[in-house]
């Protein structure tokens, strides 16, 4: 087991702690059985769980297979280097979360997270056909579970939620 990986699952497990202790601090909504609490709490014990797998190096195994695997099948030009603009990808999550920030009280949730979602999609890799596909479903879906679950409203935009 390397130092890096108990550093790394020992961080991310602090990280989920800490924000399972924060949710379970937040006061309950009256009346509701779902509050403010519900998603800091989930998180954070996913956090937990997924630190806890690094620091034990549960997993380990396949990626070994894998990569054992895919080293058998690796044709010479795929060696190549990146080009350069993919070294720029790490900047894209903060932009896009900017752009959320100062577009969606203007836009609303749906368009500026349909924006989101597509060009994230096509920048990481993904086909068209996927990627137009997940930006159209994936905003409704993220927005119906905040209205009828968590019942927070986002904002309506151009374009409010249909219900």
């Amino acid at each position: 087991m390397l130092l890096s990986d108990k550093i790394t699952g020992g961080t991310l497990a602090a990280l989920g702690a800490a924000a399972f202790l924060y949710g379970s601090k937040l006061p309950p909504v009256p009346g509701q059985q779902v509050g403010p609490s519900a998603f800091p709490m989930v998180v954070g014990a996913g956090l937990v769980l997924c630190g806890s797998l690094v620091i034990f190096g549960i997993g380990r195994h396949f990626e070994e297979v894998a990569e054992a695997d895919v080293a058998s099948h690796i044709e010479p030009e795929a060696l190549a280097p990146l080009p350069a603009w993919r070294a720029w990808l790490a900047l894209l999550p903060p932009a896009l979360l900017g752009f959320y920030a100062l577009a969606s009280e203007t836009l609303g949730f749906l368009p500026t997270t349909m924006i989101m979602v597509l060009t994230a999609s096509l920048a990481f890799g993904a086909k068209l056909k996927l990627a137009v596909p997940l930006a159209l479903i994936a905003p409704f879906v993220i927005n119906l579970i905040f209205l009828k679950l968590l019942r927070v409203p986002l904002p309506g935009g151009l374009l409010p939620f249909p219900w």
